[in-house]
């Protein structure tokens, strides 16, 4: 697949990500976004993320990002959907898919059914991004382009360290470092470098850890009160489950954050091959093998059991 023939006799086109944006997300819909307008000017294009990370507002064209209107009647000629492969979880944004003449969608997450009118679904990618520079023409992307693709490489692959990083992810990386982007400074400003109060809530999640099932599984929580005393929101809790998830001994790291009074979010994390999807799609979420999400609508006390129990059995399943 390459994006131009998609681009034929399209005058309108939306781009959207999935909810609570994270590196892969913005990277890939900023990517697309760029490209249209270096290449397509004329093209009437927005793009809708809910509001994102400021270390990401360095990506060119970072401040023509819209909020969705729930009730818009605007059919675009096309709408991509990057790095989410259910309306759902397009947020208010799913009204402009819905509308759409036509939609494609760019994703490498797990799942089943056809979701838009073109698909370009490849589980074992690394990253959205990386499959964005694949069905662009790599003589067209730009230095501002490339920066957008390479932080969500480097976002959904932890620094290329996770498992999903194969041979052709580090081709694509390095012919996006060769279009002259800082790429150490990415990796710094945008992964490592985090503030005192990202720190300290670090430092919390860590005191609250426990081991289960032998030390096989880490488990920690953060709670409302917790980002309240540390003046931190949920988009400041990235690489809390990574950290976790490097401790000696751990199979599988899970980390919870409250949202509501009752609603929690849960990461999970893997060492080895066990199927972390499978076992989020049992709460209604979903991801890869190696790291999934999905949230509980109960508290800790009561949901905590039944999420050991579920990895547990998971990991059984791989030791049989």
């Amino acid at each position: 697949m390459r994006l131009e023939d998609l681009l034929k006799e399209v005058k309108s086109i939306g781009i959207s990500g999935h909810m609570n944006p994270d590196g892969d997300c913005v990277g890939s819909t900023l990517g697309v976004y760029n490209y249209i307008k270096t290449y397509h000017p004329d093209m009437d294009a927005h793009i809708y993320l809910e509001p994102i990370p400021n270390i990401f507002k360095f990506m060119s064209h970072s401040e023509d990002i819209e909020d969705a209107d729930p009730l818009s009647q605007t059919v675009f000629d096309l709408f991509i959907c990057c790095d989410c492969r259910d309306s759902g979880r397009l947020g208010d944004a799913k009204v402009y898919f819905k509308n759409a003449r036509h939609t494609l969608c760019i994703d490498h997450h797990l799942g089943g059914g056809t979701f838009a009118d073109d698909e370009y679904i490849f589980p074992e990618a690394s990253s959205t991004c990386e499959l964005v520079t694949e069905i662009l023409d790599m003589e067209k992307i730009t230095k501002q382009i490339a920066e957008c693709l390479y932080t969500g490489m480097v976002h959904d692959t932890g620094v290329f360290q996770y498992t999903c990083t194969s041979s052709h992810t580090m081709n694509v990386a390095g012919m996006l470092m060769d279009k002259g982007i800082a790429y150490s400074e990415i990796i710094d400003n945008t992964f490592y470098r985090k503030t005192f109060g990202q720190n300290k809530i670090l430092g919390r999640a860590l005191l609250n850890a426990s081991l289960h099932f032998d030390g096989r599984i880490i488990l920690s929580y953060i709670s409302s009160d917790d980002m309240k005393e540390f003046d931190v929101l949920p988009k400041h809790l990235d690489g809390i489950v990574s950290q976790l998830r490097v401790t000696k001994g751990v199979d599988v790291a899970v980390f919870m954050y409250q949202k509501g009074k009752s609603e929690f979010k849960v990461s999970l994390r893997a060492v080895n091959d066990v199927n972390l999807a499978e076992v989020a799609a049992k709460f209604g979420g979903g991801g890869h093998a190696k790291a999934a999400g999905f949230t509980v609508y109960e508290k800790p006390e009561a949901s905590v059991p039944k999420i050991l129990k579920e990895i547990n059995l998971a990991l059984e399943r791989l030791d049989s």
